[in-house]
């Protein structure tokens, strides 16, 4: 469902705010001056407990074959994404959203996860990241199953982080293929509303959140996305595994696959 036009200045308090109500911006063209509001009938989320590690891409985390990282390339990832791709010869991602999502990323509520091979960008996504609930935006990939290894890395920071929601927006083959499930508009606002809760608690999870609270995330806590994989990095050290992080992050998603 779209909402009409809006000819506003896009801030990024007004854009916090679309997102915590749930609705999110699109433009027809690249150079488009104008954006839409989207509201989808039907949203697709990623529970956190419920990512599906396939058995070759548990292979690919533990060859550590790409360097991962986290806010370490913002700007070229948000470039990358925004790139039209196959037939397509456009983007909804707009230069008046970008600068948008750039400011945000000042502010601390966007983030992107890179990887990295032989120190080329090879893949990456980013988002919206606010309370216990991060907003998938965009990925891409220009090495085979780079942006899996993103996704993966992105789950296991989210549940490090003690998220509660992964939003993806739409649903497509390859988000359905690693465990993202389609739900009504009404029911996502459910869940965006809970994960906002200075209330929510860990058990709420088991009720269709897909979270996964850790020790240190108290209730209420700000997502936290960089902390959060930066403390993966530590456990995963910690695990004797420093030589591959991946090693640790596939057997973390493989026990709740």
């Amino acid at each position: 469902m779209h909402a009409p036009r809006s000819p506003q200045a896009i801030t990024p308090d007004l854009l916090l705010l679309a997102y915590r109500s749930g609705i999110f911006p699109m433009a027809d063209a690249r150079d488009d001056p104008e954006i839409f509001w989207v509201e989808p009938r039907k949203r697709a989320i990623l529970p956190l407990d419920g990512f599906h590690c396939s058995r070759s891409l548990a292979r690919t985390l533990r060859r550590g074959r790409f360097t991962v990282t986290c806010n370490a390339a913002f700007e070229r990832v948000l470039d990358a994404c925004a790139a039209p791709r196959g037939e397509a010869r456009d983007t909804w991602i707009s230069h008046r959203i970008e600068q948008t999502y750039l400011a945000m990323h000042e502010d601390g509520h966007a983030h992107s996860i890179e990887c990295w091979l032989d120190g080329e960008l090879a893949g990456g996504l980013y988002g919206v990241g606010f309370d216990r609930v991060f907003c998938g935006e965009s990925m891409f990939s220009r090495v085979p199953d780079a942006s899996k290894v993103a996704l993966a890395w992105l789950v296991a920071a989210l549940r490090r982080s003690g998220a509660a929601l992964l939003d993806c927006q739409f649903m497509t083959p390859h988000l359905a293929s690693m465990g993202a499930v389609e739900i009504a508009q009404k029911r996502y606002l459910g869940l965006l509303a809970r994960a906002q809760s200075p209330r929510y608690s860990g058990e709420a999870a088991g009720e269709g959140l897909g979270g996964a609270a850790t020790e240190g995330a108290g209730v209420g806590a700000g997502l936290a996305l960089p902390e959060g994989f930066a403390a993966l990095l530590g456990d995963a050290k910690v695990a004797g595994s420093s030589s591959s992080p991946g090693n640790f992050i596939a057997q973390s998603l493989i026990q709740t696959s």
